[in-house]
C-alpha cells in the first residue's frame, strides 16, 4: 500500500493542505565541522542528513546500543580504539537505511567565494551557508522540517526564526516548518551526521597535508569511501543517495566565484 501520491503535473505551488498525500514532509539533521570564526582551522562543512521516517535509522542505531551496550556519544573527533568497530556499524546502518539522504558543502575560508561572501559576520555566514546547502536539499512537492545542533550565539541572533522566514520567503511557498536546535548529545540522527560531515572534512585535510593522520579517523574515512565507492572527496562526490559538494578554490588558486559547481555538483 503507497500512501503517497506522486503526481508530477500538479505544481508544487499549487498544492494544498487538503493534498497531505502529494506532500513529503522531510526532517533535516543538520550538523557542522569546523569553525567560522576559527581562523587556524581552514575548512568549515555543513551536512544534512534528510529523511521522511527518522525512525527506521533511529530504531536501528537503539538496537545496535542495546545490543553492543554501548551509550557514549558518537563524534567524529572522538573515534579510538573503543569506538571504531561500533562506529563502522552506525555507518553500515546507514547504508541499510532506505529513503536516506545525505547533503553537504565544504567551503575553504580563504577562498574568494567566501571572502566575498562570508567574510564580515560569522552568524550571518553560518545562516547564509545553511540557506544554500538547503536550496540543494529541497525538493518538489516537499516540506522540510530542520533539526539543527546547539551552538551558542549572541542574544541578538535569531538562527531558527532567519532561517524559516528567509528560505520560505526564497521559494514563495511553505518550503520548511519549522527550525529547532538540540544539543547533539542528546540525538543520534545528529551525531551520524557529525560522523559523515567529520570524515569528509578529515580527507580533505589529509590531502591537503593539514594532518599527519590519526588511526582510527583515517580508518572510518577510509571505510565510508570504500563504502561510497570512492577514492577521495577532494572534488566532490555525488551518487543517489549521497551529493557532497566540495569548494574548490583553497585560497591558492584563485577561481571565479560563480564557478561553484564541481562534475558532481549539488543537486536536490
Amino acid at each position: 500500500m503507497t500512501f503517497f501520491k506522486n503526481n508530477k503535473e500538479v505544481k508544487t505551488e499549487e498544492l494544498r493542505l487538503k493534498d497531505y498525500d502529494q506532500i513529503w514532509t522531510k526532517f533535516c539533521f543538520l550538523d557542522e565541522s569546523g569553525s567560522l570564526n576559527n581562523k587556524i582551522e581552514p575548512y568549515f562543512t555543513l551536512g544534512i542528513l534528510k529523511m521522511s521516517q527518522p525512525y527506521y535509522l533511529q530504531s536501528k542505531i537503539l538496537y545496535e546500543r542495546t545490543k553492543n551496550n554501548f551509550y557514549d556519544e558518537l563524534k567524529f573527533n572522538k573515534l579510538s580504539n573503543k569506538n571504531i568497530l561500533f562506529t563502522k556499524i552506525i555507518i553500515d546502518s546507514i547504508f541499510d537505511t532506505k529513503s536516506l539522504n545525505f547533503y553537504s558543502y565544504t567551503t575553504h575560508k580563504k577562498s574568494k567565494f567566501f571572502i566575498d561572501n562570508f567574510s564580515n559576520n560569522e552568524w550571518e555566514a553560518y545562516e547564509n551557508i545553511t540557506l544554500k546547502l538547503m536550496q540543494a536539499v529541497l525538493a518538489e512537492h516537499e516540506i522540510l522540517i530542520l533539526i539543527a545542533d546547539h551552538i551558542t550565539t549572541p542574544e541578538d541572533i535569531k538562527y531558527e526564526v532567519n532561517i524559516k522566514k528567509i528560505f520560505n520567503s526564497s521559494n514563495k511557498r511553505l518550503s520548511i516548518a519549522g527550525v529547532c536546535r538540540f544539543n547533539s548529545k542528546s540525538n543520534d540522527l545528529l551525531q551520524v551526521t557529525d560522523l559523515l560531515i567529520g570524515a569528509i572534512t578529515y580527507d580533505l585535510k589529509l590531502k591537503a597535508g593539514l594532518v599527519s593522520g590519526d588511526k582510527y579517523k583515517i580508518e572510518l574515512v577510509d571505510y565510508l569511501k570504500e563504502k561510497l565507492g570512492t577514492e577521495s572527496f577532494e572534488n566532490g562526490f555525488r551518487n543517489y543517495n549521497f551529493n557532497v559538494f566540495v569548494e574548490k578554490d583553497n585560497g591558492e588558486v584563485l577561481k571565479n566565484k560563480d564557478n561553484l559547481t564541481n562534475e558532481k555538483g549539488p543537486s536536490s
